[in-house]
């Protein structure tokens, strides 16, 4: 999803976040961007191969905040989710559109 094309159309302050699926960023791609500094930073909290190996340069990239794949322990999540589906689940049965929904 997150290709070498991608990434050139964003502008070079843009901050990549990932707290999804490692695969869905091209990692090469993503490592070049940061290192050429064609992109500011990247948050990454999942990684295509996990764990990250020692000798990835994504450990090593001062632009770089890489977190052990621990985005969704974060304090309160579990509650959050609950409230956000209770809610669709009401907003489904009375008629009305749901939140939260992503877009292309």
């Amino acid at each position: 999803m997150v290709d070498a094309a991608v990434l050139a159309r964003l502008p070079a302050h843009a901050q990549l976040v990932n707290v999804a699926r490692g695969e869905i960023v091209d990692q090469p791609a993503l490592i070049a961007a940061l290192q050429q500094g064609r992109l500011a930073g990247a948050f990454l909290d999942t990684f295509a191969q996990e764990p990250l190996p020692a000798d990835s340069p994504l450990w090593t990239l001062p632009n770089v905040i890489a977190t052990p794949h621990s985005a969704g322990l974060s304090d309160g999540n579990a509650a959050r989710v609950v409230r956000m589906f209770l809610d669709n689940l009401r907003r489904w049965q009375a008629g009305e559109p749901l939140a939260h929904l992503a877009t292309d």
